[in-house]
């Protein structure tokens, strides 16, 4: 984007690499009971694949946020799209692809997660950094708990 084109969506990608094999971090993210050990402290429900009817609960923000699996493409990619306050475009919905890449000769992957369609207003802007910091501390915390079995978001937030 160049200093003369008009923002009119916010995005933003974040990665880690994990000290796993690409199939068993995609499943961490695939399976619900994985999920839910991890990263949905209410818990998640159905499996990430296309057409499956799919849950998640945050302690920190109460109820059950619908899922909706664009895509499930084993072991290398992810997209979901789900409810967001100050999407753009009028959607209220933002998109999420979660990309799996295997480096070191397998050993480990990299994940990178891309969430976009928010609105470019002060808003907006509020909105998808508060999504930054989930997603980054999703990150973490799968890495914390596929490597050493730690769940990094017990008692965090209650």
């Amino acid at each position: 984007m160049s200093a003369t084109e008009t923002l009119t969506e916010l995005s933003f990608s974040v990665s880690g690499r994990v000290a796993r094999p690409i199939a068993e971090v995609y499943e961490a993210v695939a399976d619900p009971a994985q999920l839910s050990r991890y990263f949905t402290t209410g818990g998640a429900r159905g499996r990430l694949e296309a057409g499956a009817d799919v849950t998640w609960d945050f302690a920190d923000f109460p109820g059950r946020f619908p899922v909706t699996v664009v895509e499930a493409s084993a072991p290398d990619r992810i997209i979901i799209e789900w409810d967001g306050d100050n999407a753009a475009d009028g959607a209220a919905q933002t998109r999420t692809t979660f990309e799996f890449s295997s480096i070191d000769d397998g050993a480990r992957t990299l994940v990178t997660i891309t969430e976009q369609s928010w609105q470019a207003t002060a808003d907006g802007a509020k909105s998808a950094f508060g999504n930054c910091e989930g997603w980054t501390g999703m990150l973490a915390a799968m890495k914390a708990w596929l490597e050493h079995g730690i769940n990094l978001r017990e008692g965090f937030y209650r």
